[in-house]
């Protein structure tokens, strides 16, 4: 555990005491939101984040102990273990350092040198590399060598070439210098093959080169992804010349004779055949996982905005997700996400029946009290705009509707959880109920669908898909935890993401919630069949019971500080001394600070702090729209390079990472966010032909 927390503490901005109570914490079986919530003085206040990080960074200083410990084991099975390269293994701080330094004592049984060495011409290979001896000494030497399956002195002085050739591909330095000489300064030229498309995606990729050290990690996507096709070929390339002299400077033996020709195209060798091949690998992967960390890392804000869009409550919501020939499909859901009917209307091509569609919304308007419309933003939801704009102005509806993105939707409205939900419902009505949700209570609909179906960040299938998953999966947990659950209505998906919970618990709380009515009290959750007291600390401070006995079961303070926060009723709690109150109570400043924020709101919701969903009841025309006019839109996905806008068109309009700011950016993220509304945007560009329109910021 020493060298660990000592590893740690070289690679996490934590101090070591901290670092300490938090590998305790896990070790205990404590998950990171019940650590980031409610054990902030044993780790100096570090958030889900933070806490995130140090995972992400624990994980990997394990895996590189552990290989010490096995790397040390090999070599000493193998060959004289020195305390100088004992020291080395000790003293590497990353698996390619490790790797690096193990290299030469791995078995290669494969390789030209191995058979070179089987045929005994490893001395061979000893002299040649002293080059003392010149050429023609050195090949009389070479004679000796001729027995056994080494039938000329040719093959002789090659099979010591290839162990040379080896060895100095095998360097650790040299492997290192190379490596960083082609981070810094290697160029990946792209080429076409064979099956190219001329007119394809990768058309402006052909012929290029990008600076390996420059190259965005969207672009290197694109350009592997094209790879993959089977359209594209890329090698990075470096000044071989720079290393050919540096070899002949610096690892040819400064009085060698003649023979040292010989030596030098044993190294040169090494260096094409070997080390820049083997380098490249290693370079193209770690740009590979530069670029899945960077995409990955949008995904996860994007994913972390989109979840914390705030619910649209205390509105009966009408569910839209349109279509052209098989009509529009509506749903109609309560206050409470309860669906109540839904029936089909065909507003749009080909039958453009306005009529009988304007008939059966204003019938469902008048009967349910609708206040709100959430029309999915795929096929037909441009002409399904129109339609609900119409029945506004011509009929007085006062439907205002917003647009919602319905990715996932088709997933959910298939999936499992969908027909468990909804068993008599076909799946089209399905997929409007979802819509309708994901505008009343985004999170709770949205937890229900793979966040790799939700339409945000960019090349979702080209990223290291486990990492991914981990990713969406861990942003999930921490921003469900931070809201909180209400244990009576969640759904079984909500509730798999409660800290300590999982799949398993979460069908047996609502098994038990079915066969007891709803629950009373926190200390109820006992009773559940396989959530133990450990479970029951990590989840109990995230659930939610509105009309519980206790008054604090319908907030975040976690029952361990009931006794504390029964002290405080009836205390001012805007005039407390934190420092001297959290002496006299016996408990911590940060976990005190967190008890007060709980009782002065009640049953708060971190997502009424954000600006509300903007509704509308008219759209805007393409054909209407000219370079310098003003909009609003919403944003609809984030990327490298850009973000996509909703602004009531059938497509959004794009704002260049260029145009968001007078100042330099780095990314798109740094000043906008998912669902963000902006009020003034400008038109800098039309293509009414691809139905594309360019925006600024600026």
């Amino acid at each position: 555990m020493n060298n660990l927390t000592d590893l740690l503490t070289k690679k996490i901005a934590l101090k070591r005491e901290h670092i300490e109570n938090i590998l305790k914490l896990l070790d205990e079986g404590a998950t990171i939101p019940f650590i980031a919530r409610y054990r902030k003085e044993m780790t100096g206040g570090a958030d889900d984040e933070v806490l995130r990080e140090f995972e992400t960074i624990y994980v990997s200083a394990k895996k590189l102990l552990e290989r010490k410990e096995e790397i040390l084991r090999l070599i000493a099975e193998r060959a004289t273990l020195s305390d100088a390269l004992k020291k080395s293994i000790d003293e590497a701080d990353s698996l390619r350092v490790l790797e690096d330094i193990y290299r030469p004592y791995k078995e290669k049984k494969n390789s030209r040198a191995a058979t070179a060495m089987q045929n005994g011409l490893t001395p061979l290979a000893d002299i040649l590399q002293k080059a003392q001896l010149n050429q023609a000494e050195f090949k009389a030497k070479a004679k000796e060598f001729v027995k056994g399956a080494v039938s000329s002195v040719d093959e002789a002085v090659q099979g010591a070439q290839d162990i040379l050739a080896e060895r100095y591909a095998d360097m650790p330095r040299e492997r290192e210098a190379i490596r960083n000489n082609m981070l810094r300064h290697g160029v990946l030229e792209i080429k076409k093959t064979k099956s190219f498309d001329e007119n394809g995606l990768f058309k402006n990729f052909v012929q290029k080169s990008e600076k390996v050290a420059y190259i965005p990690s969207h672009r290197y996507l694109a350009i592997m992804r094209g790879v993959h096709e089977k359209e594209l070929s890329v090698k990075i390339t470096i000044d071989t010349d720079y290393i050919e002299a540096n070899i002949k400077e610096y690892k040819i033996p400064r009085n060698a004779s003649s023979s040292k020709e010989l030596l030098f195209e044993a190294y040169r060798d090494g260096l094409k055949r070997l080390l820049l091949p083997s380098i490249e690998r290693e370079v193209q992967a770690e740009l590979k996982e530069r670029a899945d960390i960077a995409a990955i890392s949008v995904f996860g804000k994007n994913l972390n905005q989109l979840l914390m869009t705030p619910p649209v409550t205390k509105r009966v919501i009408l569910g839209v997700d349109p279509a052209f020939r098989t009509g529009c499909k509506l749903a109609v859901i309560d206050e409470n996400g309860n669906y109540l009917e839904s029936c089909v209307i065909y507003p749009t091509e080909p039958q453009k029946d306005y009529e009988n569609s304007k008939n059966k919304v204003i019938t469902l308007t008048n009967k349910y009290n609708i206040t709100g419309v959430a029309i999915g933003n795929g096929t037909a939801s441009r002409e399904t705009q129109e339609f609900f704009a119409r029945l506004n102005r011509d009929e007085d509806a006062k439907l205002n509707f917003t647009v919602v993105s319905e990715a996932g939707a088709s997933v959910y409205s298939a999936s499992k959880i969908a027909s468990q939900e909804y068993p008599n419902l076909d799946v089209t009505i399905r997929g409007a109920i979802s819509i309708a949700q994901r505008l009343q209570d985004p999170m709770a609909a949205l937890v229900k669908i793979d966040p790799k179906s939700l339409g945000i960040g960019q090349y979702q299938h080209d990223v290291d898909q486990k990492l991914l998953e981990k990713k969406l999966g861990d942003v999930t947990q921490d921003l469900v935890n931070r809201v909180g659950v209400d244990i009576n209505s969640a759904s079984l998906s909500l509730l798999s993401y409660v800290a300590g919970v999982g799949a398993k618990v979460a069908q047996n709380i609502i098994a038990f919630r079915e066969e007891n009515g709803p629950f009373k009290t926190k200390e109820q959750l006992l009773k559940v069949k396989g959530l133990g007291k450990k479970a029951y600390e990590q989840a109990v401070g995230f659930i939610r019971i509105k009309n519980s006995k206790n008054i604090f079961d319908n907030s975040g303070i976690h029952p361990e500080s009931y006794e504390v926060a029964k002290k405080l009723i009836g205390v001012n709690l805007g005039s407390i001394d934190i420092k001297q109150k959290a002496s006299d109570l016996n408990v911590g400043e940060e976990t005190l600070k967190d008890i007060i924020k709980e009782l002065q709101k009640p049953g708060f919701d971190p997502r009424e702090e954000l600006p509300p969903i903007p509704f509308k009841d008219g759209i805007t025309d393409i054909k209407m729209l000219s370079v310098g006019n003003f909009l609003s839109g919403i944003v609809r996905n984030i990327t490298d390079f850009g973000a996509f806008v909703d602004i009531g068109l059938k497509n959004d309009g794009m704002i260049h990472i260029s145009k968001m700011s007078a100042t330099k950016i780095s990314h798109p993220l740094e000043v906008l966010s998912l669902n963000q509304y902006l009020p003034q945007i400008e038109v800098v560009s039309i293509d009414e032909e691809k139905g594309k329109v360019g925006l600024s910021l600026i």
